[in-house]
């Protein structure tokens, strides 16, 4: 399903592209909808195709890198939604749930997936306002600071 133009419109006047649906990278589909929410599948930070940084916060990755990654890894995450639901009939983001790959003394958390939460907060402006959970984790699928998860409501 091919979004409209208005969530478009919203992230271009961000600084924002909305990409094509990421490919899942394994045996599951990138979003699925049940009734009126849309789940997405966790999303890395993948540029056509490429991570966008690859270890660990704040060893490898700055906290920075990081949270641009978590801008990415929404934006991914809402290309996703966009496969079974039109993103302009989004009614409210309900959650986001960010992980990030973090050194044990790391605590930053939050702010990294503050890059994540201001992407839809400019897609979907107060709608956009969401429960969230920022966790630390040791490790994410194939070398990723950061994957990222939506629930979405849809009118």
């Amino acid at each position: 399903m091919e979004p409209t133009r208005v969530v478009e419109k919203r992230l271009a006047d961000a600084g924002h592209v909305l990409p094509h649906a990421p490919k899942a990278l394994g045996s599951y589909v990138p979003a699925v909808r049940s009734g009126s929410l849309v789940f997405t599948s966790g999303q890395l930070p993948l540029v056509d195709g490429t991570l966008s940084a690859t270890g660990s916060v704040p060893g490898d990755v700055t906290p920075e890198i990081a949270r641009e990654s978590a801008s990415t890894c929404a934006l991914n995450a809402l290309a996703a939604a966009s496969t079974v639901c039109d993103l302009d009939a989004v009614v409210r983001v309900v959650k986001v749930t960010g992980f990030v790959a973090s050194e044990p003394t790391f605590t930053g958390q939050p702010s990294v997936v503050d890059g994540a939460s201001s992407v839809m907060l400019a897609a979907f402006g107060d709608a956009g306002r969401h429960a969230r959970a920022a966790v630390g984790v040791a490790s994410l699928p194939v070398g990723a600071p950061v994957e990222v998860e939506i629930v979405l409501e849809v009118g």
